[in-house]
């Protein structure tokens, strides 16, 4: 498991980049709210691709919490970071699960933590 919360942690921070510059330079018609938003989500996503990482590197000498943090990391990045890209860019009806991701993303950092607690 390892492996895939670096993989998914590279992806997450390729696509991060890739957004912010989107962000930078093609949301000039955006209302400056919007486009903060977009900004904030950008900012999760690189923060969680570094904790996805450093979670694979982790999970190698912890226990099965260390996976689950990763889990809640991934998911909690789709569903917080997706749901602000999704109601801001395209205009859908998702606002709604950008709370849940972030409580799974705050879910995940407990989870890392009591992984080295447990250690």
């Amino acid at each position: 498991m390892d492996r895939l919360w670096v993989g998914l942690g590279a992806i997450a921070g390729l696509t991060s980049v890739a957004m912010s510059a989107y962000v930078a330079h093609a949301t000039q018609d955006l209302p400056a709210g919007a486009v903060q938003g977009l900004r904030d989500a950008v900012q999760m996503q690189g923060w969680h691709a570094l904790a996805l990482v450093a979670t694979g590197v982790w999970a190698r000498r912890s226990s099965r919490l260390a996976n689950l943090a990763g889990l809640a990391f991934a998911g909690g990045t789709v569903l917080f970071c997706g749901a602000v890209y999704a109601h801001t860019l395209g205009g859908m009806n998702v606002a709604r699960l950008a709370p849940t991701g972030g409580f799974v993303l705050m879910s995940g950092w407990l989870l890392l933590g009591l992984s080295a607690l447990r250690r």
